[in-house]
């Protein structure tokens, strides 16, 4: 399947369908009109970077491609929390939304009205890049700035390989586009391919099984959902189910391969590498297969870097990940930072610890991850600056989690709670984490 550039998007001749809505099709001439409305709307803002915070997809896709056009810089925050929004203020100049913010900045509200005919549209430009965000390693966003070309080269490596899968489908998908990896799956290939995508989010099983019958459907999604299917539902026809965003485990991937009848697939990669490795999970163990052009080498502290056509850095990046090769691929083994999956979301534990300093009364604390045969989520240690009763600890529990709510996902938030007079040290003055792990398992 051949794919077609993003500066090729707006020009494209074709009558086919964009996206749907539920039972309404969005075809590509209205795609056009409203792309084209909003390029001029945009090029007489004289804002720079513009933040895309949406729910629907297909307006997503719209305020991308309005503003490339316009020769502004697409900033892809991650989420659309309007306190989180005010935190990185300094990240862009002004927002476009389908939602409701008060923000110190200029909001531009999608749809807009359309005036009649307008001109075209100038060209992308050759250097043009969107700007998304990752975790970094203290918790704190870090930009990711990512060429269209680097883009470009991704959808066209997964047409390559999807090619017959993906034909006559609609990508429907159960991961948000505010993430590279959402945006790659469900908006750039899609629009590559010139296939359509559905404009919802798909957030739980009875909506996946309500799909249309007569459709086929390319599905991406993550392990959460995965493992959470409600496997007494009728199926959608499935050709291709995508996984990413943490480890899929085998009894679900066969799970989930039994009941759409057909075997995931997923991808290994980040936001800073784009895709690196995928495999198609038909037996126990399977080992990653890297893409053609993807290469890994290991340095004298046994960390791996990788180059490929999809980093623009020329040294490649160094991974946290840690990697064992062997002859029919590699296998992944943990990682070395402190940037964790929980319900497959990248959950910082450097910026719960953050957070939880920024609270009143608390000197210090420390977050990892706690391990239930029920399910995973984060624990905290916390030292007080004064001593407090268990009900006190209770009411502080409750204003913490209410304070904490405005800037953790709810993957984040913490579940396990300690309060003790230090935390845990060894003889090198570092943190015990094996003692402060065994803080939860002491007295449950």
């Amino acid at each position: 399947m051949l794919t077609q550039p993003i500066n090729a998007w707006l020009t494209r001749q074709h009558a086919g369908i964009v996206a749907r809505r539920g039972g309404q099709t969005l075809l590509r001439a209205e795609w056009q009109r409203h792309i084209v409305t909003l390029g001029h709307r945009l090029m007489a803002e004289p804002q720079r970077r513009w933040a895309l915070c949406f729910d629907d997809s297909y307006l997503f896709s719209v305020a991308l491609l309005a503003a490339l056009h316009a020769g502004k810089t697409p900033v892809i925050p991650g989420h659309c929390r309007e306190a989180l929004l005010q935190e990185q203020r300094d990240d862009f100049d002004g927002v476009l939304t389908d939602l409701d913010f008060a923000l110190d900045c200029p909001v531009v509200a999608l749809p807009l009205a359309e005036n009649g005919p307008l001109p075209p549209l100038p060209a992308i430009a050759p250097d043009a890049a969107v700007i998304l965000f990752t975790s970094g390693s203290t918790g704190r966003p870090e930009q990711v700035i990512k060429p269209l070309h680097c883009l470009d080269r991704e959808a066209d490596w997964l047409a390559r390989r999807w090619s017959p899968q993906l034909q006559d489908a609609t990508v429907i998908a159960s991961v948000s586009h505010q993430h590279l990896y959402g945006l790659t799956f469900r908006i750039i290939l899609p629009l590559a391919c010139g296939i359509p995508f559905d404009s919802r989010q798909v957030l739980y099983s009875e909506q996946l099984a309500a799909q249309d019958a007569h459709q086929r459907y390319v599905f991406i999604s993550s392990p959460a959902f995965l493992r959470r299917l409600d496997r007494s539902l009728r199926p959608p026809a499935c050709q291709l189910i995508v996984s990413a965003g943490g480890t899929l485990a085998w009894e679900h991937a066969q799970a989930a391969g039994q009941w759409f009848g057909q075997p995931v697939d997923e991808i290994y990669g980040s936001t800073e590498t784009g895709v690196l490795a995928t495999r198609r999970f038909v037996h126990e163990g399977q080992p990653w297969q890297p893409f053609d052009g993807v290469a890994f080498s290991q340095d004298a502290r046994q960390n791996w870097r990788v180059r490929s056509p999809l980093i623009p850095q020329s040294g490649g990046l160094l991974l946290n990940d840690k990697l064992r090769f062997s002859t029919d691929g590699f296998r992944l083994c943990g990682r070395h930072d402190r940037i964790v999956k929980i319900e497959d979301k990248r959950v910082s534990l450097s910026e719960i610890e953050r957070r939880l300093l920024a609270l009143p009364g608390v000197v210090d604390a420390a977050a990892l991850v706690i391990t239930r045969p029920e399910r995973c989520g984060v624990g905290v240690v916390l030292v007080l600056d004064s001593e407090v009763t268990a009900r006190q600890l209770l009411s502080l529990r409750q204003q913490w989690r209410q304070a904490l709510h405005r800037w953790l996902e709810p993957v984040a938030m913490p579940r396990y709670w300690r309060v003790v007079e230090s935390i845990p040290q060894n003889s090198q003055s570092k943190r015990a984490w094996p003692q402060i792990q065994e803080l939860f398992y002491a007295a449950r």
